[in-house]
């Protein structure tokens, strides 16, 4: 642990060593902190591992990053940035990223960029929620095809338990806030997919779409 394996900043405490004990660097939560405390943690981050993902931040985050690291990208509809000074062994397995309704994909988004910065081959397919059902089977071959399905759904959240019955593979469901006042915030959900009958679903919290996307690279992994 060569310098208490983290950097003390002060208003943080940078984790130096999280690549080594989980295989991927600390990821940096922007919501909540200010433009100086973003960069000031993401550049310690990045100049020590040559890796950075961001979540929940502007645009105007990104463009101060970019000044910094020029190939850094940005996901807009998830807030997310990511940057890899050198790129990355690509996994094997193929991830799929499932949404119930367009009004999930920034939810998705936030998944797509973190298993993109990860190294891992990304299909998307959107909008096949179950009040029209037929738009999942007619796509069975894509679901056939992946090794690893992230389901992300709002409203009550049934997408999940019907493509993990449709599937031998893992699938890891993602409740999102996207409903109506019975909803409650994506509560209703998330109570859903925990409850469902067809065994395999790992559930992660409510619009955590990083969440899925590291707990899928490291299945993929």
């Amino acid at each position: 642990m060569k310098n208490r394996g983290y950097k003390d900043l002060g208003f943080a405490k940078v984790d130096l060593h999280r690549a080594s004990r989980r295989g991927f660097p600390e990821v940096v939560f922007g919501k909540g902190k200010t433009p100086k405390e973003i960069l000031e943690i993401a550049s310690r981050i990045a100049d020590h591992g040559g890796i950075l993902l961001i979540t929940r931040v502007a645009e105007s985050i990104y463009k101060e990053i970019k000044k910094l690291y020029p190939t850094a990208k940005y996901f807009s509809r998830a807030g997310a940035v990511i940057y890899r000074k050198n790129r990355p062994p690509v996994k094997k397995g193929e991830i799929l990223v499932i949404t119930a309704g367009t009004s999930d994909i920034p939810v998705a988004e936030e998944a797509i960029a973190t298993l993109e910065v990860m190294g891992n081959k990304v299909r998307t397919l959107y909008d096949v929620g179950v009040a029209g059902i037929h738009r999942l089977l007619d796509k069975k071959r894509v679901l056939e095809e992946a090794d690893i399905i992230i389901v992300i759904a709002g409203m009550e959240g049934a997408l999940a338990s019907v493509v993990s019955g449709l599937v031998s593979k893992p699938v890891i469901a993602v409740p999102t806030s996207v409903g109506y006042g019975a909803s409650f915030g994506g509560i209703a959900p998330l109570l859903t997919m925990i409850n469902s009958c067809s065994p395999g679903i790992a559930v992660v919290n409510i619009d955590n779409g990083f969440g899925a996307g590291y707990f899928a690279s490291m299945i993929n992994r």
